[in-house]
């Protein structure tokens, strides 16, 4: 009889610890109140208008959703207990702090039944009080008043991350897992502690075949049209994945080939003549101004310091490291200002400059980031690049703007072309110089050619050479030269090198390191998640392989 108690007491614990770990609470969590929690523990409810907790019913639960422009989908999440409790379940010795700090839950999105993306959501996204006591919450998705949330951030990386490809015109199975993670000297990953499906409907959207053709290119002064044979059929999948939005905002693609015109295709209303606003492109436009001013002699050298140009006693935070920050330095977005605009809450970021009434006050009254070593780190610093613009506007004969249109556009034939300005009413070398893509196109020729057009050398060899290097390292395989970005595509086992400008929403002048050939795109794709993947799925599915043939 004792025998049987023991075996039978053993069975009830070890039953008792696989079953009730979940509810295990380490931390006092919300009590499961709700009925409609009660009845939906670990389950996902996809919703679409907002209701409240209190008025939530089973029929609020949406089977079905539209995916369209001003919509709403959120998700609220009933768990059986909080996700502090499920972290501690990986790491019981952890004390509460360090899971909150450490850990989140793990987003899996699949797609008719294929995994499309996982993310660890960022331990930084949501509070320790919501981990430690929070059962149920609401997120949104999608939100058509663009509602402040993590949600709909994560949405839109799923989107950028092979979303967007996988949700062709008509029904889909949208299916999200969630799991608890705690990254300690190694990621741990819990169970499913809670997972919902959804049917996703996609409108099929009209194209007009006759916009898929390859567009044909009509005679032009400036530019010679190749006759080299492409794959028409692979432009045309191209083009049509563009009408179809599977890549989005994209207003054109041009390919130049052996110094002829070989693709040049219109989107979204765009045309030839169409001035593009493509953001922090017109940083490398500084670089070839300043390079053709040290070949003219008006600035000797990128060397020189700030304090050559400024006297830096006179604005704030002035400290001896800054007279010798160098001109390099702002080229190479390496210099020690405690500025960056990678980081939101820099003091120094583009963001902080733009409503005052002096950018280059702003930038020079920065004080010095005792953590940066100078000319070591590469930390994007737009606000550099607007003193660098000062010293040029300064230093050259009638001003920047003058000297840009006679010494740059002039000699490259580019007549249309619209400046933005800072509040001191010089060209803005931030970004936004608003060009025609084919004369994009003969800028990023002009390095092609290494520094001339029509026989005239108006940019250095050195300077190209000096500005297409790899000056610093921004990761394991992308570098920055002078306001010039590099990487390595890898095509169908072949390396393929590309200097090249970037700017916001997708914008992209590349240069071929070993092949003749230009490539620009412009795009609207603003502060989006997808705007510079979907130029680099376009480069490495598409124009990549046209151009290798």
């Amino acid at each position: 009889m004792k025998k049987i108690f023991v075996i039978f007491t053993i069975i009830f614990l070890t039953t008792f610890s696989l079953i009730g770990q979940s509810s295990i609470e380490f931390v006092k969590s919300d009590s499961i109140a709700y009925p409609i929690h009660k009845a939906n523990i670990g389950k996902i409810a996809f919703m679409g208008k907002t209701v409240p907790i209190e008025n939530f019913k089973q029929s609020d639960f949406l089977t079905s959703f539209e995916l369209k422009e001003k919509a709403d989908l959120n998700i609220r999440v009933f768990l059986e207990n909080s996700l502090t409790n499920a972290l501690h379940l990986l790491s019981p010795q952890s004390s509460a702090d360090e899971l909150t700090k450490n850990g989140n839950y793990q987003f899996t999105f699949f797609i008719d039944d294929k995994k499309i993306y996982v993310e660890n959501l960022n331990a930084g996204a949501g509070s320790a009080a919501s981990k430690n006591q929070r059962t149920v919450f609401r997120v949104p998705l999608i939100s058509s008043t663009n509602e402040d949330s993590w949600g709909r951030f994560l949405w839109n990386r799923f989107i950028a991350n092979g979303g967007q490809e996988v949700l062709t015109s008509g029904e889909h199975t949208l299916k999200i897992e969630i799991r608890p993670y705690i990254k300690l000297t190694e990621v741990l990953i819990g169970h499913i502690i809670a997972e919902g499906q959804i049917i996703i409907k996609v409108p099929e959207i009209e194209i007009s075949e006759k916009l898929v053709k390859v567009q044909t290119i009509k005679p032009l002064k400036d530019w010679q049209i190749s006759t080299a044979k492409i794959d028409t059929a692979q432009i045309e999948e191209l083009n049509r994945k563009i009408l179809a939005q599977t890549y989005k905002d994209i207003t054109s693609v041009v390919v130049i080939k052996g110094g002829k015109l070989l693709i040049e295709e219109y989107f979204n209303g765009a045309t030839r003549k169409t001035l593009h606003d493509t953001r922090s492109v017109g940083k490398s436009f500084a670089s070839t101004l300043f390079g053709i001013a040290i070949k003219e002699g008006y600035i000797k050298s990128e060397m020189q310091t700030l304090n050559e140009f400024y006297n830096l006693k006179s604005f704030q935070n002035y400290s001896s490291s800054k007279d010798s920050i160098t001109l390099k330095s702002l080229l190479t977005m390496s210099s020690t200002f405690e500025g960056s605009d990678v980081n939101s809450e820099s003091i120094g970021n583009e963001e902080n400059m733009y409503p005052t009434k002096n950018w280059v006050d702003f930038t020079l009254n920065l004080p010095i980031d005792q953590t940066k070593v100078a000319d070591k780190r590469w930390d994007y610093f737009t606000a550099g690049v607007v003193v660098l613009g000062d010293i040029i506007h300064k230093s050259v004969p009638n001003g920047l703007e003058k000297y840009a249109c006679k010494n740059l556009f002039q000699p490259l034939g580019i007549t249309k072309y619209k400046w933005q300005f800072t509040p001191q009413k010089v060209a803005n070398t931030a970004g936004s110089i608003q060009l025609c893509s084919l004369d994009y196109a003969k800028f990023g020729q002009l390095y092609k050619n290494e520094g001339v057009w029509n026989g005239k050398q108006i940019l250095s060899q050195e300077w190209i050479a000096k500005s297409l290097s790899h000056q610093m390292t921004i990761s394991e395989d992308e570098y920055y030269g002078y306001l010039f970005w590099n990487k390595t595509y890898k095509v169908n086992g072949m390396d393929y090198e590309v200097y090249y400008s970037s700017g916001n929403g997708g914008n992209r002048i590349f240069i071929f390191k070993d092949q003749p050939v230009v490539i620009v795109i412009t795009s609207t794709a603003y502060n989006t998640p997808y705007g510079h993947k979907q130029v680099d799925k376009i480069m490495q599915d598409y124009l990549i392989p046209i151009i290798s043939e």
